[in-house]
């Protein structure tokens, strides 16, 4: 339920101040973040020398905090937030006092273009988020009628590519795949037999199709493949069925809250990671601090970012960030993309002079970087896909992860990998999309 424009909130319990990490985590954080009222004196800085008469430019922010998904998005809310804050603090975007607003989508893929109807139709220059590729891909035919850009942070399957869409993510080429070529070598144990599981939608289904592709043209296999919904609970049939495969590696696309009793299931079976790992694209660290520790310890993650990476930028993010939201916060990929791509976004309209959407997309075209916590990104001017690092991390028993393997530098993205979509391409500084021949990921 919205706060009514004139509403005030009710004061803070004695002896315990409103703050902005109280006021989260205190089951007012879907209206707080969103309420035109309520952001400027919690979230935009008013308080830090803005002129109050200072012009107000609104932004949309699409992140769940209710439903299976918000077990991790509602920390990209957060950390958009804390940009946000940073930047009106710093006396704004090109002389303008950015105001967030941030509904909740609620986990439910029919909400999202409804929710971004309304913030757009409120004058939203920009929007933030999405999780699932469900999500994004049914906001698309609004961003495009519209032109209106996406800054979308999760790491996805690829296979898309949109003018109003900056992907921040990684593709599978910057992530799976070099995962999988680790775990074939000698370093990774020579594994040869490989169990799909993954959340019954588009990125998993499309993410097991390439892998499926690239494995065959190796010595290794597929010995399973199984899909769940978003809040499946029961993962002991799906275990049993893993082991009677006799995989010796298990790749995890399972997505949000049902990571939970699917690692609560492999350690009731007994299963020891170290002969039969469970290789995971979407839980982060973030995520690890919902589940024991003894549920996750020496279990594998694949990653552009892990808190563990030891750079001043990550080190000075981590600080600040945690001086707002509070100390004991962890911090995971999809929340250090975020990050960067606000950034990069408030570099591209300063970069362009102008919040107009083609304006900013010329000048991600031009080239913009941003020294991120986990490496410097870009943005790729053909694909408007994200350059990211590959990182390996293993679960250790503070619930965070030592990264194991870490790529030399960012990788390139290819959200159309030749070896699944033949003669598939894009360059939007050459015209856009080239066809090749239809492809049933089900083939």
């Amino acid at each position: 339920m919205a706060i009514p424009r004139n509403t005030t909130l009710p004061p803070a319990p004695s002896g315990r101040r409103l703050s902005r990490r109280n006021a989260l985590g205190s089951g007012l954080a879907a209206t707080l973040a969103a309420s035109r009222v309520l952001a400027p004196s919690l979230f935009v800085g008013c308080s830090l020398g803005i002129p109050s008469r200072m012009p107000t430019v609104k932004i949309g922010l699409l992140h769940s905090q209710t439903g299976p998904l918000a077990i991790g998005s509602t920390s990209l809310r957060d950390v958009e937030l804390d940009a946000v804050e940073r930047f009106n603090a710093a006396g704004g975007v090109l002389g303008h006092r950015i105001e967030p607003q941030a509904p909740d989508p609620r986990s439910r893929t029919d909400l999202f273009p409804k929710r971004a109807t309304a913030l757009l139709d409120d004058g939203a220059v920009a929007l933030f988020g999405g999780w699932t590729s469900d999500s994004r891909k049914a906001l698309l035919p609004l961003l495009e009628q519209r032109d209106s850009l996406l800054f979308y942070p999760v790491q996805y399957e690829g296979n898309e590519t949109s003018r109003n869409v900056i992907y921040g993510g990684q593709v599978p080429n910057q992530q799976v795949l070099p995962g999988l070529e680790w775990f074939r070598s000698a370093a990774g144990g020579e594994r040869r037999k490989f169990f799909l599981i993954g959340s019954d939608y588009v990125y998993p289904r499309t993410t097991n199709f390439i892998v499926r592709k690239w494995l065959a043209g190796t010595d290794a296999a597929v010995v399973g493949e199984e899909y769940v919904p978003l809040d499946h609970a029961d993962f002991a049939p799906v275990v049993a069925r893993i082991v009677e495969s006799g995989a010796d590696c298990i790749l995890n696309t399972v997505n949000g809250e049902g990571n939970l009793p699917l690692l609560a299931a492999l350690f009731e079976a007994g299963i020891d990671p170290a002969k039969l790992p469970l290789v995971s694209t979407s839980i982060s660290e973030d995520d690890l601090r919902s589940m024991p520790a003894s549920h996750a310890v020496g279990q594998w993650m694949l990653s552009s970012y892990f808190q563990t990476v030891d750079t001043p930028a990550n080190a000075a993010w981590m600080a600040g960030f945690r001086s707002e939201f509070g100390r004991d916060r962890v911090f995971g990929d999809a929340m250090e993309s975020a990050w960067c791509l606000i950034n990069l976004w408030k570099l591209a309209v300063e970069k362009a002079g102008s919040f107009a959407t083609d304006a900013v997309r010329q000048a991600f075209a031009a080239g913009v970087a941003f020294e991120g916590p986990g490496g410097t990104m870009t943005i790729d001017p053909a694909s408007q896909h994200a350059t990211k690092h590959f990182r390996l991390g293993r679960v250790r028993r503070d619930r965070l992860c030592e990264v194991v393997v870490s790529s030399d530098a960012p990788l390139a993205p290819d959200p159309y990998p030749q070896i699944a979509f033949p003669g598939w391409r894009c360059d939007w500084t050459k015209g856009g999309i080239e066809r090749g021949p239809e492809v049933s990921i089900d083939g």
